[in-house]
């Protein structure tokens, strides 16, 4: 299994808790956005008292880091901009693989269309991207602050994910005859209350007439040629860390995020069985 940890931070110095849930669930590859943990401690909180040796993959992205239990020139960037890197990620005995770690401009700064604007521009980027490497085993993950249904995520000429496995398992749309590959966004069923985990990764009380409260602005997508290594279980939105004898809940007593032990972010852990 191939495990990645994705967290906002919000700011906050969660070391500690990046840690515990490192270990708890056995995770290779950490990925922060708003990170203000200086590299040198948290290498120094992920190597305490374990023999597997976390490194920086330094990159030229302003607003995420990534963090690899094994050699970081096994994760090197092949295209980058303030918001996103994208890393080969090449392990001695697995296919290689292209990650995607983003952190996307909120709804606070910009309205929906510019997000989707974005959006286009980084699908067109990853293209570009598998274009080089020349395989489309591609990972989004991140925080990309749109809800799945979002334009941006959902059309063609955008991140084209589709919330049904078969229909990205089609490859490819042809949209006025030009060809769109699919992601599969499994976070569709991070919805609500039938899901296992949390109705959300992000919550937000609004005085609104239309206001969603929970939001999945954290997510992961996949490519139709890593589907085989993926399955719904392998993604969870964690709401409680189980470091040895102890929990610690991430969520008030209301439900909600609870900033006063963790981020007003959930963290997602994703695993393929590559």
């Amino acid at each position: 299994m191939l495990t990645f940890l994705f967290w906002n931070l919000g700011r906050r110095p969660l070391h500690r808790a990046i840690r515990d849930i490192v270990w708890s669930r056995d995770v290779d590859i950490v990925i922060l956005a708003e990170n203000k943990i200086p590299p040198a401690q948290m290498l120094l909180e992920l190597n305490r008292g374990s023999d597997d040796g976390f490194h920086f993959a330094r990159g030229n992205c302003e607003k995420v880091d990534m963090f690899c239990r094994f050699n970081s020139r096994f994760l090197e960037p092949v295209s980058e901009s303030g918001r996103w890197t994208i890393r080969r990620l090449e392990l001695p005995g697995r296919p290689q693989m292209l990650v995607a770690a983003v952190h996307a401009v909120s709804k606070l700064h910009w309205d929906a269309d510019s997000q989707g604007h974005e959006c286009i521009r980084l699908a067109e980027t990853i293209r570009a991207a598998e274009a080089t490497v020349g395989h489309e085993n591609t990972i989004v993950i991140g925080d990309l602050n749109m809800s799945p249904f979002e334009p941006g995520v959902v059309s063609a000429r955008g991140l084209h994910a589709a919330l049904a496995r078969d229909i990205a398992l089609r490859g490819t749309r042809t949209v006025q005859r030009e060809e769109y590959p699919f992601f599969y966004n499994p976070m569709w069923g991070h919805f609500g209350d039938l899901a296992s985990s949390p109705p959300g990764t992000y919550y937000r009380k609004e005085s609104e007439h239309v206001a969603y409260f929970w939001y999945v602005f954290d997510q992961v997508l996949l490519r139709p040629s890593l589907l085989d290594s993926f399955e719904h279980d392998n993604v969870e939105v964690i709401s409680e860390i189980v470091p040895g004898d102890k929990s610690t809940s991430l969520l008030s007593e209301s439900g909600i995020p609870n900033t006063d032990v963790g981020s007003d972010h959930l963290p997602l852990v994703v695993g393929l069985t590559l």
